[in-house]
């Protein structure tokens, strides 16, 4: 009876844990409008089920995308028509009328409420997984740690792969530890299809690998030099117990790539018929480095993995932003970007318990070896691998490390109350310090970092992008105009070009972003602007446009700003110089009249660019091209030269990428 109770109450304590982390995630996406993603991902779920078309977004693979569409099925949309340009402008522009064009707040909402099944799972497996590791204790300290962590809430409920990812890369290694411990053949199917879906969740899920790969060996080592559970490991041949490890992980890949096709539809081609892939594969794939390129050309080659994965596996290869720590721009990734954001964006009651960890297991007070192995290994690749990407642009790339350090500080926090009482008090602290910590940030997780980094209001000044801003403060915005009956502004909007801000009654005139002039938006501000002005955090960083003089929002740094929304849009009152802003508008504007073939109009554009903002490259190249387009060919040659001299002595880190296709001008005139 006793037993029963207990069972009871367990699970009234996880049901009622599980609820509250349902409640913060809803509660919280409920006030938001769209991420910069999500649009785009939404779409490719739904013409997914609609057409059997996995070539919309192949930079992610579906599974999510098709949890999260599946309730728009019954919803009469509108659809837009599919048009034949580069599959990433294809995806986010398609997603954005997709998204606009109908009742973008339901579909968001119910798409969101369906990803968020991911994060339950995740939490629930973190309860089982740490419970038969450390016990019922440990396993209530480690759920109650990812119930209220900031940066698992900020991006538990969007529609993106980092929670789904964070779930199944746990969900896997914990099944294999599971198998490990008492090998069957359900328990080996159980892990291949955690494989499975983790595949076909997000790409990084191919570290779980190596993951495997290491932990199979550690097991192997530690059962040759380490301790034995006599109860359930039977003292037999290590050449017997290695064989029979490598024919269960070969079996374990083999369920898990199947059921990566089945998410495919068992199709290798990423698009139905009639329809391809822009660019083609083979051209797409130009970019891999040799040893990239011998490995996804033989899978291409044989059909071994869907088109549409390795087409993503090998966007997510090539990928590569700049990266913002500090305050400070860096044109490539760095190194250390990811233990910065470790640093900044963990709550100090995290860091601590990882710290106590750590020392746990230094000092042999937390000598649960096989488990240490199974939590600690998985987030060390994965954090090694991420220090390698080329993906500097957020914690959420880093999320599956986290899951594992729930389970670890909830095993460790049980070892050191287990040797003294006196260490309850302590962990009580901490887990307490955690939740105050997440709650003072409700609803404003995205921004969230550390007292000893200011706080969510200065998160932008030493990280950006989905760190501090993801661009889904539309409604935030709006509240905040129409309390004050603001009908007339200016908006630099990180989400420019994705999102739409007129839908949610925003007034505010767009101004150019790095991404709106990608996008082809077609924006022509005048050189100087009177407030309010609204700044994006992600903007207000510059990480995008690169520091000092290639920011065309560089001076609104040294400027307070008379007021903040939601800790992400920064508000500006006065009057503002804005000139290479305009000069790139009135630039873009240039190069659409050249497509168009309306040299005469180009050349104005062009030319009142160039007095604007003399220093800019690409407003020089741009007056180049207009002046070769009407015969002025020494005149073109002039601008090329002074767009090649600026690149190679203004900024040139930044602007070396455009030397080649400057030189070929200067060869071609």
């Amino acid at each position: 009876m006793l037993k029963t109770k207990r069972g009871a109450a367990e699970a009234a304590g996880v049901a009622a844990l599980l609820l509250i982390l349902g409640l913060q995630l809803f509660m919280t996406v409920r006030q938001q409008s769209q991420t910069w993603d999500e649009a785009d991902h939404i779409f490719a779920g739904y013409m997914s089920w609609k057409t059997a078309d996995f070539g919309l977004n192949p930079e992610h693979p579906p599974l999510v995308k098709l949890i999260a569409a599946l309730p728009l099925l019954p919803m009469p949309l509108t659809v837009p028509a599919l048009q034949d340009r580069f599959f990433k402008e294809n995806a986010f522009l398609s997603g954005k009328d997709f998204l606009y064009r109908n009742d973008a707040d339901a579909i968001l909402l119910r798409a969101r409420s369906a990803a968020a099944v991911f994060s339950l799972l995740g939490a629930l497996f973190v309860f089982l997984g740490t419970r038969e590791m450390f016990g019922r204790g440990a396993a209530f300290f480690a759920l109650a740690l990812l119930v209220f962590d900031p940066n698992f809430l900020a991006h538990g409920a969007y529609v993106t792969t980092d929670a789904g990812a964070s779930a199944m890369i746990f969900a896997t290694v914990y099944a294999f530890y599971r198998w490990v411990k008492a090998p069957s053949a359900p328990r080996l199917l159980l892990v291949g299809l955690a494989l499975g879906v983790a595949l076909a969740v997000k790409h990084s899920a191919v570290l779980l690998f190596p993951m495997l790969f290491v932990l199979a060996l550690g097991e192997l080592l530690r059962r040759r030099f380490g301790t034995r559970d006599t109860e359930t490991e039977a003292p037999v041949n290590l050449w017997k117990q290695a064989l029979r490890m490598m024919l269960a992980l070969a079996a374990i890949t083999a369920i898990g790539v199947v059921l990566l096709w089945a998410c495919y539809g068992f199709r290798y081609q990423a698009r139905p018929a009639g329809l391809e892939l822009n660019p083609p594969f083979a051209e797409f794939t130009k970019g891999l480095t040799p040893g990239q390129d011998l490995l996804i050309g033989t899978a291409a080659r044989f059909h071994l993995l869907p088109e549409s994965y390795l087409y993503g596996l090998s966007d997510i290869l090539m990928t590569t932003f700049p990266s913002y720590v500090f305050g400070k721009t860096y044109p490539h990734s760095v190194w250390f970007y990811f233990s910065v954001v470790f640093v900044v964006k963990s709550t100090l009651a995290l860091l601590l318990l990882f710290l106590l960890t750590l020392a746990a297991i230094g000092t042999r007070r937390f000598d649960r070896w096989r488990e240490v192995l199974f939590l600690g290994v998985p987030p060390l690749i994965y954090f090694l691998a991420a220090m390698n990407s080329g993906t500097n642009i957020g914690v959420r790339h880093i999320l599956p490390v986290y899951i594992f350090l729930f389970a670890l500080a909830g095993g460790a926090a049980a070892a050191f109350v287990g040797r003294h009482r006196k260490w309850g008090f302590v962990a009580a602290a901490l887990l307490i310090w955690h939740v105050a910590a997440s709650l003072l940030a409700y609803p404003y997780y995205i921004p969230y970092s550390n007292e000893l980094w200011g706080g969510s209001v200065n998160t932008w000044k030493h990280l950006s992008d989905s760190n501090a801003d993801w661009a889904q403060q539309l409604k935030e915005v709006k509240r905040y105009l129409d309390a004050r009956g603001i009908k007339d502004c200016w908006f630099v909007y990180f989400g420019e070009g994705v999102a739409e801000p007129a839908y949610y009654g925003i007034p505010c005139r767009p101004l150019p972003t790095a991404d709106s002039l990608w996008l082809n938006e077609r924006i022509a501000p005048p050189p100087a602007i009177d407030g309010p002005v609204l700044v994006s955090a992600a903007d207000l960083s510059g990480f995008e446009f690169g520091p000092g003089r290639l920011n065309p929002y560089e001076d609104f740094k040294s400027v307070t700003p008379n007021d903040v929304i939601g800790r992400q849009v920064f508000v500006f009152e006065g009057r503002f110089e804005i000139p290479l802003a305009a000069a790139l508008g009135r630039s873009q504007n240039a190069r659409n009249l050249l497509e168009a073939e309306q040299t005469d109009a180009a050349l104005a554009e062009a030319q009142t660019a160039a007095a604007l903002a003399p220093d800019s490259v690409t407003v020089r190249i741009t007056l180049g091209d207009a002046l070769s387009a009407a015969g002025r060919r020494d005149e073109a040659r002039a601008e090329y030269q002074r767009a090649l001299t600026l690149a190679q002595t203004v900024e040139p880190d930044f602007q070396a990428g455009a030397i080649p296709s400057i030189e070929q001008k200067l060869a071609g005139n």
